[in-house]
């Protein structure tokens, strides 16, 4: 079986990371695709998240009516920083090795995969794939070889929905009290007014 893995910090989740999820499973024919919000993520330490059981909430309401999709709390239970090698080793202890993992990322994370915790272990625990994301130009996957010697045989590049949705945008729009259109999916939109959440 194939399943793919989405994490984010998913503040809050929206629409652009439920077509990010349909494409690849589509694309790559997966079983299932896991939402995983991170519980502390350590590339974001400067910057302020919202709590991790709000997040994780809006991304189960999301999820809904998506019988592929399912959403995994294994990076907000775990203490300490996030780091995605710890979840990936967890999964794969959890699931079992005859489960093809597909690790799924934005062009922009996977610029920076060389400053992540134990880069050179990900490529054997799953398959990387990078999502083509409007203002990010693709890499060339060779450069991945630097990281460990057969890397670029290990990613998988996608042409990826083109949605120009993100966290920021949801966030300001919020903080402004403005209606949240298309932007996410209504039941995450009324769990935003009900928490009064980003209304800084």
């Amino acid at each position: 079986m194939r399943i793919g893995l989405l994490g984010g910090t998913f503040d809050p989740i929206h629409n652009g990371h439920l077509l990010v999820g349909e494409s690849v499973q589509e694309y790559l024919e997966l079983g299932s695709v896991v939402f995983i919000p991170a519980g502390r993520p350590w590339l974001k330490a400067d910057k302020q998240v919202s709590i991790s059981e709000h997040r994780l909430a809006m991304a189960e309401l999301a999820v809904e009516g998506h019988p592929a999709f399912s959403v995994s709390r294994v990076e907000i239970d775990r203490p300490g920083p996030t780091y995605t090698v710890d979840t990936l080793e967890q999964m794969r202890r959890d699931l079992g090795p005859e489960v093809e993992l597909y690790l799924v990322l934005g062009m922009d994370s996977l610029r920076e995969l060389s400053r992540w915790r134990r880069p050179e272990n990900l490529f054997a625990l799953c398959t990387v794939v990078g999502v083509s994301r409007p203002g990010y130009d693709d890499i060339v996957p060779t450069w991945l070889d630097e990281i460990v010697d057969g890397a670029s045989e290990r990613v998988k590049l996608l042409r990826g929905p083109q949605s120009n949705t993100s966290g920021t945008e949801v966030r300001e729009r919020a903080s402004r009290g403005e209606a949240l259109g298309s932007l996410v999916p209504k039941a995450v939109e009324a769990y935003i007014l009900e928490h009064g959440l980003y209304r800084f």
